[in-house]
């Protein structure tokens, strides 16, 4: 899809990518999710709040694959969404039982949520497909959560707890 697209097209083909993107995470068919970023070295998943980046579509593969193992049962919530041409961004609460190893915090069968604000930026090419998403969130507060650490604040997402 290498064909000018006017702003507001643009935007809706963003919003459809990333209501694939999402659903696709809450139902876990990762190869879906995957599908939604461009299938070239200049894909990645980053995050920030880790300061890790998943390189190459290869790379963000292998960030699915370790989601998928630390929280199986991913639920995201979204509260908020926001576009502009060549980005979208939603923010929400993540959700899910701790069930891996997850920066330095082995599997605890926590239920853990937190809030996200994730920005998907979207490739020039083809307007439908991501580049990237970088995901921030308190990464203090999810660690804390994760060792099942009574004083972890849960903000907003308190609301979403199953």
């Amino acid at each position: 899809m290498t064909s000018t697209v006017s702003d507001q097209e643009r935007i809706a083909l963003q919003r459809r990518t990333v209501k694939e993107h999402m659903d696709a995470e809450n139902t876990h068919e990762y190869d879906k999710v995957n599908a939604t970023f461009v299938q070239a070295d200049r894909a990645y998943y980053q995050i920030v709040a880790g300061g890790i980046q998943y390189d190459g579509i290869q790379g963000v593969e292998s960030f699915y694959e370790l989601l998928d193992k630390v929280l199986p049962d991913l639920e995201w919530n979204v509260t908020h969404e926001y576009d502009v041409p060549g980005c979208s961004i939603r923010e929400g609460t993540a959700s899910g039982t701790h069930s891996a190893e997850f920066a330095g915090v082995p599997a605890s069968g926590n239920f853990v949520s937190f809030e996200v604000c994730a920005l998907y930026i979207f490739d020039e090419e083809e307007p439908d497909k991501l580049i990237a998403e970088r995901a921030y969130w308190d990464n203090d507060s999810l660690i804390r959560q994760l060792k099942g650490e009574k004083a972890a604040s849960l903000g907003l997402a308190q609301n979403f707890r199953r």
